[in-house]
């Protein structure tokens, strides 16, 4: 049956979408200096407007073939693979912190759709451009600490703390890296980053943040060197592995792990 949290996991799919879409936008344009909302949505070959029905989510590239509808020139599958996983992650999300009732605001969930939103458009710009901007990993830590105090089930601590230990954390890794092997092993974008991170998810989330991004980097960083030419000496970015982590520790209850890993070290 068709129920009202039905309908809410669907506008959440829906948001997630559209949302995707102009993630895409922000990706490909932020690191060009480019401005994200004008001129309107275009083709980069012959610089033809899009109509509105070409530009749907994750259905249009499909319906044009990857095409432009006036050159022909082809367009990246990206556009709508990240339009597809904006919305599964927006609807897992839902499903995980949901439902909404309209007696609370549902703080927890539209921290985390904003979190994912942004963590996401950082993993693919970083993936392209070896950088993570700040105007979204210092703002995050503002938003992240500012959640902290609105949302009746976090604590403001917690978050200052969760953004000295990740910081702190990835800032030691990398001074301890460069000091024995004379070059960076993380950057100041991996930094804040993490301490981003501990902004919104609180300083227990950091252990397992860090144990899951590495096991996710060593997994797939080995598969790519091994695939290039380069090998190990192949630079590979980091942050793609840590907000991959958290948002995993979000739908996954992430703190059931955190309870249960400081346990084991009697915290």
């Amino acid at each position: 049956m068709f129920s009202f949290e039905t309908a809410e996991l669907v506008v959440l799919f829906v948001l997630g979408a559209l949302i995707g879409s102009f993630a895409n936008v922000v990706i490909y344009r932020l690191p060009r200096g480019e401005n994200i909302a004008w001129p309107g949505s275009h083709c980069q070959s012959c610089s033809a407007s899009i109509s509105w029905y070409h530009n749907v989510p994750i259905l249009a590239w499909f319906w044009l073939r990857g095409k432009c509808a006036k050159c022909g020139a082809k367009y990246s599958f990206r556009y709508p693979f990240v339009e597809l996983l904006m919305a599964v992650l927006f609807l897992l999300a839902g499903y995980r912190l949901g439902p909404v009732t309209l007696e609370v605001f549902p703080w927890t969930l539209v921290e985390a759709l904003i979190f994912i939103t942004c963590a996401l458009i950082c993993s693919f710009i970083d993936l392209d451009h070896m950088i993570l901007p700040d105007v979204f990993t210092l703002s995050g830590i503002v938003i992240g600490l500012i959640g902290s105090l609105l949302n009746p089930d976090r604590n403001f601590w917690d978050a200052v703390i969760g953004v000295l230990a990740g910081g702190g954390a990835l800032w030691a890794v990398g001074y301890l890296y460069l000091a024995l092997r004379n070059r960076e092993g993380m950057g100041g974008g991996d930094v804040k980053l993490l301490a981003w991170i501990g902004a919104v998810l609180g300083w227990k989330a950091i252990p397992i943040v860090i144990l899951l991004s590495s096991v996710l980097g060593s997994i797939l960083g080995i598969a790519i060197a091994i695939r290039t030419k380069d090998g190990m000496n192949k630079p590979i970015p980091f942050g793609p592995y840590l907000a991959g982590a958290a948002i995993l520790y979000i739908l996954l209850g992430g703190n059931q792990w955190s309870d249960w890993y400081l346990s084991l070290h009697g915290l």
